[in-house]
């Protein structure tokens, strides 16, 4: 049987070559005994992680921690950014016993906080809504003590989806808006800024209780300015928490990797941000949107409660 091309959308591309990484994006191979536990309990469950499939340089300090991104709705998207790695095409069946494995997983891990997150499903009707509403159902009832983050796609033209994922009620929401609208075109083709925007507004909309968030990379050629616009659009849809990071070209037919961000401009975009009402702010060269994501929902919900205290 021949072999499934991963992206065949980018198979005909030219290669981008790969710069050469500098000291401060280096990561350490992963082989903890805890990683292999927790790859063999993936495996077991029949679990795809994003982790994994999007190939992210912390899975070995992750999975050190028991701490895996779960990807559900199967591991092939409709969509074709030219950021990502989880594999293109023609979607696998929706498996109607995928939450409750989920669940499973979660309460055999112990875990405090888990992400969930999914490929993008253009050619189902609610967008794989209903998916995360039985998963999150199914977290609360194997692990009820678990804070329960989701990163969803934008459910673009599928109404009621949103509204059916906030009324589960998790944690935090969470969707990525990756880059600034000018680069839309070429790094996120499928997608439409404003309608990302949109959703999270209507997450607060809908429970302005919850905390949300969303994830931007640097280094695909955006400029500074840029990056500043972004953050005033997401304060304005009351966003609570961003995350930045360094955008790693996975294989040589992705997006091409403009620029190393240094440390000490990631440091100035975490001032920044701060600066402008963000309750919570991750940007580091490795920083991801599931990176350390339960300490970190911890802060936020401190710096809510000290938000409270002081009348703000």
């Amino acid at each position: 049987m021949e072999a499934r091309v991963r992206h065949p959308e980018k198979a005909q591309k030219p290669d981008n070559p790969a710069p050469r990484k500098p000291p401060w994006i280096r990561v350490k191979a992963p082989v903890s005994p805890e990683y292999h536990e927790t790859r063999r309990l993936m495996r077991e469950l029949q679990l795809n992680t994003v982790c994994e499939e999007a190939a992210c340089p912390n899975i070995g300090e992750c999975w050190k921690q028991k701490h895996a991104t779960v990807m559900i709705l199967g591991a092939v998207c409709t969509r074709a950014c030219t950021f990502c790695n989880v594999a293109t095409g023609k979607p696998d069946q929706l498996d109607p016993h995928e939450p409750v494995r989920v669940a499973e997983a979660v309460a055999r891990l112990g875990l405090a906080h888990i992400v969930v997150t999914s490929v993008d499903r253009d050619d189902l009707d609610d967008g794989g809504a209903g998916h995360f509403v039985a998963t999150i159902e199914a977290i609360r009832r194997f692990a009820p003590s678990t804070a329960i983050e989701v990163l969803t796609p934008d459910f673009l033209r599928k109404e009621g989806a949103v509204e059916a994922v906030v009324a589960a009620r998790p944690d935090i929401y969470n969707h990525n808006l990756e880059t600034v609208p000018r680069l839309y075109g070429e790094v996120r083709p499928g997608a439409r800024y404003f309608a990302s925007l949109k959703l999270l507004d209507r997450v607060k909309e809908l429970a302005p209780d919850m905390f949300t968030k969303s994830g931007l990379m640097v280094g695909l050629g955006e400029e500074t300015q840029e990056v500043l616009q972004v953050m005033d659009d997401l304060r304005a849809a009351r966003v609570d928490f961003l995350t930045i990071g360094q955008y790693l070209q996975p294989t040589p037919k992705h997006h091409a990797v403009a620029r190393f961000v240094t440390p000490e401009e990631f440091a100035s975009y975490r001032a920044q941000a701060y600066g402008k009402g963000f309750l919570m702010v991750s940007a580091s060269p490795l920083t991801r949107s599931s990176y350390f994501a339960g300490e970190d929902f911890a802060r936020l919900r401190a710096a809510r409660a000290e938000q409270v205290a002081a009348g703000a």
